[in-house]
């Protein structure tokens, strides 16, 4: 699919095929994932022009990946077709937590060319990047000096959510150098506290916001599961909000579900550019953005698989807690 207007929203990084482990011995289940495929959806059925910039296989799961975007109405024609295997990742649940074990290894994702990767931003005004493809290599290397070139030109507001895999990332002092090349780069950071506690062994997360707001971001979101999020703005306190309370079937996707609702907020307030981020000083509007992000998370938390909500569906939430 190709869009009839420029994308608002470029989304460049991996392409999963999630096979979930029910443990309770019935068979697996495949659903769609990856973590920037799910914020392109997630962005995309919020009502945003979105383009996919994606390595992606030309094999069958290829093909189901594919479809799924297609249904969502995100435009894959920037996506470049590979001719290795799709990436795959063996979801077990415990308490409705995911745990990860990938097979990537030569897989398309990751294996960007300079050439390949120059296709960004796709025309778009805001570009995420993150997970798997910002730090898995041979690609990592020229997403992030693709990324790099972006972020000087001053042009495009760049979003980053570093999503480590501990059983990817084997070395935690080789992944926390590289999310820190990639946090500097970054006008908006989400992560999770789960990242935090791994990457920073227990650093309190107050510091590692600070540390990342002196590297350049102009917004650093921490989201803590059940506890809600904490964003941070140079100048002003940290504002937390709570999560809101939501029926809980697994919380796959529900941090890419978050992510895209962040972005879908700071677009619709006007704030989608680094000078209207960078004057970010309002406590309350930025507790009504970090609201609108829980809204979109907790509602794919009700839900199996990653499996973001449409804006409608946003609404009928919202129109239901109130009233009631």
């Amino acid at each position: 699919m190709q869009l009839e207007q420029p994308p608002a929203f470029a989304v460049i990084g991996e392409t999963i095929i999630d096979l979930v482990d029910p443990g309770d011995g019935s068979a697996c289940l495949a659903h769609p994932g990856g973590g920037p495929l799910n914020v392109a959806i997630g962005l995309a059925r919020l009502g945003n022009p979105t383009a996919f910039v994606g390595r992606m296989s030309r094999d069958p799961l290829g093909t189901v990946l594919r479809r799924h975007l297609e249904r969502s109405g995100v435009d894959i024609s920037a996506v470049v077709w590979g001719g290795e295997p799709s990436t795959i990742a063996l979801l077990e649940l415990s308490d409705g937590k995911a745990v990860y074990e990938f097979s990537a290894s030569g897989t398309a994702d990751f294996q960007w060319s300079a050439e390949e990767v120059a296709v960004l931003p796709a025309g778009a005004p805001v570009v995420h990047f993150g997970s798997l493809t910002s730090w898995q290599p041979p690609g990592d290397e020229v997403v992030n000096r693709r990324i790099a070139e972006l972020r000087a030109a001053g042009t495009v507001l760049v979003s980053y959510d570093p999503n480590a895999r501990p059983t990817l990332q084997l070395d935690a002092a080789s992944a926390r150098a590289k999310v820190a090349r990639s946090a500097g780069l970054a006008h908006v950071i989400k992560a999770s506290s789960d990242d935090i506690d791994w990457l920073y062994d227990g650093r309190d997360l107050d510091s590692v916001a600070a540390g990342w707001l002196r590297g350049g971001a102009a917004l650093v979101v921490i989201t803590t599961g059940p506890g809600g999020a904490t964003a941070w703005v140079p100048g002003l306190a940290p504002v937390t909000r709570p999560a809101f309370a939501a029926r809980l079937v697994d919380t796959v996707g529900a941090g890419d579900a978050f992510m895209s609702g962040l972005l879908d907020a700071l677009g619709r307030r006007g704030l989608a550019t680094p000078g209207a981020l960078g004057a970010l000083a309002d406590p309350a509007a930025l507790a009504a953005i970090i609201d609108h992000a829980l809204v979109v998370a907790a509602i794919t938390c009700g839900r199996a698989g990653a499996d973001p909500p449409s804006g409608a569906e946003v609404a009928a939430f919202l129109a239901a807690r109130y009233r009631d």
